[in-house]
């Protein structure tokens, strides 16, 4: 019989949607002793189109539905777009620390580049925050940002791998090197700034100029956590490998959920149960 696992951590991730999975992919393969609880507020998705008080409110009520409904100790923002325009909201709302995508990404970014110039693919939503841009420079970075609207849909659409989708990546990084250039950076680095470019890595990496390094947010992110959570995790039996525990919630479209989570988690999410945070 298996200790119980009373010191284990809950960690509690939160995305607009379910491309948040990739960061819990990223964070189980790193803590696979603690528990999680995940939430996408699929109800209310996109944050993109939403006002900057709109989505902290939002993001805000998520946050607490983890810590005060889950336990959470730890929270996770898996959202670019939360990340960049409610992070500081978040952490005045929960008594617990708080770990966004986007300084992470930025500081991997800063340890991978020699020339100190940085490329970031995002949604038009995060660019617009310019919050990749700031990150970067107050790591002493340069940074072009560029929107690629396109990306997520194909994602959703199960076409990673399709020929469409390589042609559609090799425009969107032929006008960002090309604006690059223009601009007399030398970039060596590119960054993934959004939960649903991990699933594009493979056809990325092989879209890019050869020596260039491709930073992935999501697993930064979960770097970073854990980091910060080093020593939490309850130690195990001997010889016991228990699984790790995951319990998925959606404000809306449950079975969507069910049905394409499985891409972005790289594992069944099993039952996702609904959830109502209000309007």
């Amino acid at each position: 019989m298996s200790s119980p696992r009373t010191s284990a951590p809950t960690i509690g991730v939160f995305d607009s949607g379910f491309g948040g999975l990739t960061v819990l992919r990223a964070l189980v393969a790193r803590l696979p002793r603690a528990r999680f609880a995940f939430i996408g507020d699929t109800a209310r998705l996109p944050y993109g189109s939403k006002s900057r008080r709109t989505i902290a409110r939002y993001a805000v009520e998520s946050a607490q539905f983890l810590v005060r409904e889950q336990g959470a100790e730890f929270l996770v923002i898996a959202c670019n777009t939360a990340s960049a325009l409610a992070l500081d909201a978040i952490q005045e709302a929960v008594p617990i620390p708080v770990l966004g995508v986007i300084e992470p990404g930025a500081a991997a970014a800063r340890a991978a580049s020699r020339t100190g110039d940085v490329l970031v693919i995002a949604t038009d939503a995060t660019v617009q925050s310019h919050a990749y841009a700031s990150a970067c420079r107050a790591q002493g970075l340069r940074a072009i940002e560029k929107a690629c609207p396109l990306l997520v849909p194909l994602v959703e659409e199960g076409w990673t791998s399709h020929p469409v989708t390589a042609e559609v990546i090799g425009i969107y990084l032929d006008e960002l090197n090309a604006e690059a250039a223009a601009q007399g950076l030398h970039a060596d680095t590119l960054v993934l700034g959004c939960t649903h470019y991990p699933l594009l890595r493979p056809a990325i990496e092989r879209a890019v100029p050869a020596g260039m390094r491709v930073i992935d947010s999501a697993e930064s992110a979960a770097e970073a956590a854990a980091h910060l959570f080093h020593g939490r995790a309850a130690p195990l039996s001997s010889g016991d490998t228990p699984p790790t525990e995951i319990r998925c919630f959606a404000t809306d479209s449950v079975e969507k959920f069910e049905r394409l989570g499985s891409r972005f988690l790289g594992r069944p999410v099993g039952h996702v149960e609904l959830v109502d945070l209000g309007g």
